[in-house]
């Protein structure tokens, strides 16, 4: 283990590859997760909405304009 930690750092060339490799595995890695991540949110707030239609706290109407305007801002914070 030792050869190859010694051999890395003298063959600089070979360092950077792995540097650059590693850090798009990590950014990718990192990007599917956000993205599962808003989609799981994205079906929790259909859900919701469903759920104060089916109790009668919300009519289909408002619950359509609702995801509507989620829809519309997909993407930004949603302050301001």
């Amino acid at each position: 283990m030792e050869n190859i930690i010694h051999e890395l750092i003298n063959n600089e060339e070979i360092l950077v590859v792995l540097v650059i490799t590693s850090a798009i595995l990590t950014i990718s890695i990192v990007k599917a997760l956000t993205s599962m991540v808003g989609r799981l949110a994205g079906e929790r707030t259909r859900r919701e909405v469903a759920a104060y239609i089916a109790e009668g706290s919300m009519t289909p109407e408002q619950g359509e304009k609702l995801l509507a305007s989620t829809k519309q801002n997909n993407g930004s914070s949603g302050c301001g």
